[in-house]
């Protein structure tokens, strides 16, 4: 590694203007890039004392062995080179948002004379129009056979198209009506740009004036007794209606903004994108990226900001773009924005309404993208073996958990209380192994809670291992492997802290077990916890073994939410349907299994109830009316008399 005194630049040859650096290797490889407004106070920042820089900024500095830089007339100018240096070059140093996959688009290609849609990938280009972009190309091949009965425009290739021509007739989507048939004549050019245009304009978000227009032609063909005709046109018209139900309405004021949601931690940064057109969710996205250094939450904005729009043609950025934290650098972004639409650009934090309870929604699949991106991690051997080492090092095990149980507890105040448990063996989630508890002793504090599954549980192992356990012995006797609870941990982990672990550690002590190891894992500043330990075990936030702890706490905390929710469905249920005689248990959940909450079944008609086995049309209308009267008084749990959420 070479000394950065070796190659540091003399004070007064690095300029005052604004600029972009570039560090290169031994080599000659880029490995980082940087933008300034004022090249010499940054430039000087990097050649400091070496212990006094982060982490990965002191092993760039210690990898480089040398810099130069590009004076620019702009800020603006400087952020635009700085990102097209980072694309060109792929310096190891900077923070990259990049995916596995390339995401395909919704494409039309209006500069041909006879423009056809298709799907693409990859960087966009000039004369196309784009929608997307999608997470799967059957979804929208699947939008595009639905809206071909509707706007029959050309969708095949340009071989094909040729060939057509060549011999006269037409492919078999000509034949069936789903395209015009420019290529033999049956419309002209301007007959099929016509047919594209409301195409466009549909998927644009124009949609009710083509659904009033329809039924206003289905109307008059009715009239007209053209019966055929007042068919076809009722088919279109459902088309349409499958299309936009799978498009929700999401911004009622007919909003295009990209919506932007962020979730970091010490070492990695998810972001989403949620892609609006005409207030309807058009399209989605994300990346997970390593953080090269302790950059302030605006920078990592920033630069999502500038990976999503870099090669993005100017009808693909939109009016407003949503965002949690204005990037570092706002006006300047926005300025670049603005002139690469060619047209004003606002970057926004929303405060309050459908904005941010959809910035809410966005910020909840990046979370979900970061717990995958992690569950994928943990399933690297080496990273596993790592994570085990480091648990049982930092805890005094005398050898790697294997097999690690968490426990954690869910409620709605004081009523429907539920335990989850989940089991990790050699750092990967068994899920056969989980189970799911219900406390029996309503009014219980989490504490009292996670005491009782704890006794329940370890009750089932020591008969297990007697031989008394209601399934038989321990030991299945035809395969040879434990039976349900009699598998030993061990770790044990509960979701909690001192009064999680203590509660936990009496259950195991009156029940005379002493040879499993115990820990809680506290949320707020993820503390590890020991039994009769009044200082906790603080893990380095980089570790291996406390991301798999912090997996297997949030993965019990997940399987225990699940639980509750169904439980709390099925109160709802009881409540409401009371007044309908002779609805017992297993109708009851039918019902619940067919349309999973009280809300989606007020939704739902008598006709549609009573598809459900063992429900009639009698009774599917007295659930009707039962809902209905219901709706003004709010569900009660019919146990405690506790108002409950329809969720």
């Amino acid at each position: 590694m070479a000394d950065p005194a070796s190659y540091r630049p003399a004070q007064g040859e690095i300029p005052t203007a604004p600029g972009v650096y570039r560090f290169r290797d031994d080599a000659g490889r880029v490995i980082y890039v940087g933008k300034a407004k004022s090249l010499r106070p940054r430039l000087s920042s990097y050649f400091q004392d070496v212990s006094g820089l982060h982490q990965r900024t002191q092993q760039m500095v210690l990898t480089a062995s040398s810099v130069d830089w590009t004076v620019v007339d702009t800020e603006v100018e400087a952020l635009a080179l700085e990102y097209s240096w980072i694309k060109e070059f792929d310096p190891r140093f900077n923070v990259k948002y990049r995916d596995d996959k390339s995401y395909p688009w919704l494409a039309v290609t209006v500069s041909e004379e006879f423009p056809r849609v298709t799907v693409m990938r990859g960087a966009q280009r000039k004369g196309v129009r784009y929608f997307g972009p999608y997470g799967h190309a059957w979804a929208i091949r699947d939008t595009v056979d639905t809206l071909l009965r509707v706007f029959p425009m050309r969708s095949c290739s340009q071989g094909v198209f040729r060939r057509a021509a060549a011999i006269g007739r037409p492919c078999l989507l000509g034949d069936i009506g789903k395209c015009a048939a420019p290529c033999v004549g049956r419309v002209s050019a301007d007959e099929h740009r016509a047919i594209v245009d409301d195409f466009l304009a549909f998927m644009g978000g124009q949609t009710a004036g083509f659904t009033k227009r329809i039924e206003k032609r289905m109307r008059e063909a009715s009239d007209a007794e053209e019966f055929e005709l007042a068919a076809k046109l009722r088919d279109d018209l459902a088309a349409m209606q499958r299309v936009l139900e799978k498009q929700t309405v999401v911004l009622g004021d007919g909003t295009d903004a990209d919506v932007l949601g962020f979730v970091d931690d010490p070492l990695e940064v998810a972001v989403q994108i949620f892609s609006v057109r005409g207030g309807r969710i058009r399209g989605q996205r994300g990346w997970v990226a390593d953080k090269t250094d302790e950059a302030p939450f605006s920078d990592l904005v920033q630069s999502a900001l500038m990976t999503l729009y870099e090669d993005a043609i100017p009808s693909a950025i939109p009016r407003d773009v949503l965002v949690p934290t204005l990037p570092s650098d706002a006006n300047i972004v926005t300025e670049l924005l603005s002139e690469r639409r060619g047209g004003p650009v606002t970057i926004r934090v929303p405060r309050r309404g459908d904005k941010r309870a959809l910035m809410a929604t966005v910020e909840q699949n990046a979370k979900e993208s970061m717990v995958r991106h992690k569950m994928k991690r943990s399933s690297d051997l080496t990273a596993r073996s790592l994570a085990l080492e480091e648990i049982q090092e930092a805890l005094g095990l005398p050898t790697a958990p294997l097999r690690i149980e968490c426990y954690d507890i869910s409620n709605l105040g004081e009523t429907e209380t539920v335990a989850s448990m989940v089991v990790f063996e050699d750092g990967l989630p068994r899920k056969s192994e989980y189970r799911r508890f219900t406390i029996r002793h309503e009014g219980q504090s989490d504490v009292a809670a996670m005491h009782e599954v704890i006794t329940r549980r370890f009750s089932q192992l020591l008969r297990a291992r007697e031989g008394n356990d209601e399934d038989g012995p321990g030991i299945d006797p035809e395969t040879g492997k434990p039976r349900r609870f009699a598998y030993t941990p061990a770790l044990v982990v509960v979701d909690g802290g001192p009064p999680q672990v203590a509660a936990a550690k009496a259950a195991m002590s009156e029940l005379g077990i002493s040879d499993i190891a115990l820990v809680g894992l506290a949320k707020r500043l993820e503390e590890v916890w020991m039994p009769n330990d009044p200082d906790p075990v603080i893990m380095p936030r980089t570790s291996e073994g406390l991301y798999l702890l912090q997996r297997i706490r949030d993965e019990a905390h997940r399987f225990a939410i699940t639980h509750h929710r169904a439980r709390r469905s099925k109160s709802m249920i009881d409540s409401v349907l009371d007044p309908v005689s002779g609805l017992g248990p297993t109708r009851r959940k039918a019902l619940l299994k067919t349309f999973g909450s009280v809300k989606k079944l007020r939704q739902a008609s008598a006709e549609e109830i009573a598809t459900v086995p063992g429900i009639g049309p009698a009774t599917a209308q007295s659930i009707v009316e039962a809902l209905a009267a219901g709706e003004s008084s709010p569900a009660v749990n019919t146990a405690t008399g506790e108002i409950l959420e329809d969720r």
